[in-house]
């Protein structure tokens, strides 16, 4: 009799997809009832009128599916947020997407310009997720690493993981995890060499209000001829302090804005109606002043934190955006960062997250991530725990 072949099993890809390190080390700090500064799940404040129009639009019974780009005031909201913030044009009805989170944003894009084989060059360190989205579409993602502590971008090493399958590059800036944020010549180079080999460029701007001393944001789409190729995701997950409602947006051109939609529309249907709600709310209602203050706020969280794992001999790279904190834990016990993270969260019961996750197979072993989005109270804590090594 012929053996018939098991077809209960995982997809080959499956297995190379596990749970994310940072996920882990929540539920880790959770088990021991520790200081969790491995998810960014930013639990400042939520805004004053953010929140008070979700819970109107809740009792309006604004419950039901939006149409498939979010609903209009919040497309016309970003759009006058883009002119007036990032220096951008965007038609509301033609080229906004409103998305289930940054995160389902970068999805729906993968998902509609390439194809399995393609190549996309990721810089490193990168976000998790980039990499492991890229992988489940069984896209090629290619590391062109930055030069700490300043995480410089190589130009030569860039051309060099350019080749005849590229299809994109994708630009984390304000970066997760190190706080990177490239600055106007090195976004000039990308947006030379994507023209050069016509290529795609995905913009991950989620962190675009949280830049320090003095660094400014750039949306790369607003250099000469890089509107119409380039895929800008942005979102009010951390500027808004509201991470669990999943509300990002997408700007595209209007020739790669239906299919972006499609794909969302397929794996999401929508954000959730009442929290475009409240989002459009703080867009329309809040001062510049707000924005501004983010920079202020999270500049001391970071000096805050960076002055704790200094006085530890927990070397911290000073990031310039986001609210992250790469540090070296060389002097931490363990043969790997995951051990050292652990080690670090048993003797300190502060968790962050192994610097592994964020780069290729063989570095980041002796790197381990900090979240700063944090009530200072709580902050403060990790800080006197830190200091107790």
């Amino acid at each position: 009799m012929r053996a018939i072949a098991d077809k209960l099993r995982l997809s080959e890809i499956s297995p190379g997809l596990v749970q994310s390190e940072i996920r882990a080390m929540t539920l880790e700090c959770d088990r021991v009832g520790g200081v969790n500064l491995a998810q960014g799940v930013c639990d400042t404040e939520v805004p004053a009128p953010v929140a008070a129009r979700a819970v109107e639009a809740i009792a309006q019974g604004l419950n039901i599916y939006t149409r498939l780009d979010g609903i209009a005031p919040l497309r016309q909201a970003i759009a006058g947020k883009l002119a007036r913030h990032n220096g951008m044009s965007a038609d509301p009805d033609a080229e906004i997407l409103v998305t289930s989170g940054a995160t389902a944003g970068f999805l729906a894009a993968c998902m509609a310009l390439f194809d399995p084989g393609d190549e996309v060059i990721l810089f490193e360190p990168f976000y998790g997720y980039h990499l492991n989205t890229l992988r489940a579409l069984r896209v090629q993602a290619t590391s062109v690493s930055l030069a700490p502590p300043h995480w410089t971008m190589d130009l030569d090493a860039l051309r060099a993981a350019v080749t005849p399958r590229t299809r994109g590059i994708v630009v984390n800036s304000p970066s997760n995890p190190c706080g990177k944020v490239f600055a106007l010549a090195e976004l000039e180079a990308v947006a030379a060499l994507a023209l050069e080999n016509d290529l795609f460029v995905i913009t991950d701007e989620i962190y675009e209000y949280f830049v320090f001393d003095g660094a400014r944001h750039i949306s790369l789409a607003t250099l000469p001829g890089m509107a119409e190729r380039t895929i800008s995701i942005l979102g009010l997950s951390k500027t808004f302090s509201i991470t669990g409602w999943r509300v990002g947006y997408l700007i595209a051109d209007r020739r790669w804005l239906g299919a972006i939609s499609y794909f969302h529309d397929l794996v999401y249907v929508c954000a959730p109606s009442p929290f475009q709600h409240g989002a459009a709310a703080g867009l329309i209602e809040l001062p510049d002043s707000f924005y501004a203050g983010l920079s202020t706020e999270y500049q001391a969280k970071r000096d805050l934190l960076c002055a704790a794992l200094a006085d530890v001999g927990l070397t911290p790279s000073i990031p310039q955006g986001a609210y992250y904190v790469l540090a070296d834990v060389t002097n931490l016990p363990g043969a790997t960062a995951r051990e050292k993270a652990r080690a670090l969260l048993r003797d300190t019961g502060v968790a962050a997250v192994a610097g592994t996750a964020f780069f290729a197979a063989g570095r980041g072993e002796n790197l381990i991530r900090f979240c700063f989005a944090k009530r200072d109270e709580d902050l403060e804590r990790a800080c006197a725990l830190l200091r107790t090594l």
